[in-house]
């Protein structure tokens, strides 16, 4: 076995419910994250402008709690060395995930599609030092490296727990504070996941993302 399959293997242990492992020493890691600035508060929404970023993206066969484990598991290999050079690339936050089949279909996210109820894409963003020229190339060929466009979306945070429940529970209470406001949703929703599993239910950052018109 491999390095890199000893590595997916090791993270595989430590997936839980669908989200990823996040590798904390000394109390706390601070992760980089895609920039945006908040226009607008709509209640618990916040409209949100985002400035273009890399990512690093693969499309899976999957459900809505599963899938994630899956694309995770390809996606880290790559930024654990994985890649052209075996370059380790720093880990960022959120893990997102889209239903649909990547960049194929037109994306409207960090992470708006046509219908695919059993394929998913999960992103990860890439830390801002680096460019297209610069960033290694994977050799997974399943892993698409593209820039996310700047854009528009609505966004509400919730902590909790992972299920389909709480999901669905969020983001209904995202498209009716939009349709409230004059707003209407488009396209599939994005899932964004800021957290380890083993982090209590109670404080994780979890958010749901859409465009709009």
């Amino acid at each position: 076995m491999t390095k890199y399959a000893w590595a997916g293997l090791i993270i595989a242990l430590l997936l839980v419910g669908g989200a990823a492992v996040f590798l904390v020493i000394g109390g706390g890691v601070a992760y980089e994250t895609p920039n945006y600035e908040v226009v607008e508060e709509i209640g618990a929404v916040e409209i949100r402008e985002y400035a273009p970023y890399l990512v690093a993206e693969t499309a899976v066969e999957g459900d809505l709690e599963n899938a994630g484990n899956i694309g995770f598991r390809i996606l880290a290999s790559y930024i654990f060395g994985d890649n052209q050079g075996e370059r380790k690339i720093a880990m960022t936050a959120p893990v997102s995930q889209e239903r649909g089949a990547g960049s194929k279909i037109a994306m409207t996210a960090p992470v708006t599609q046509e219908r695919a109820d059993d394929r998913f894409t999960i992103q990860f963003a890439m830390p801002s030092k680096y460019t297209l020229e610069t960033l290694p190339k994977p050799n997974d060929p399943r892993i698409e490296i593209r820039e996310v466009p700047a854009r528009k979306f609505a966004a509400i945070r919730y902590s909790g727990t992972w299920s389909r429940k709480n999901y669905e529970k969020h983001l209904a209470r995202l498209r009716e504070a939009l349709a409230a406001n004059g707003y209407e949703a488009m396209g599939e929703p994005i899932w964004a996941r800021y957290d380890p599993p083993f982090k209590p239910w109670f404080l994780r950052r979890n958010e749901i993302l859409t465009a709009f018109r």
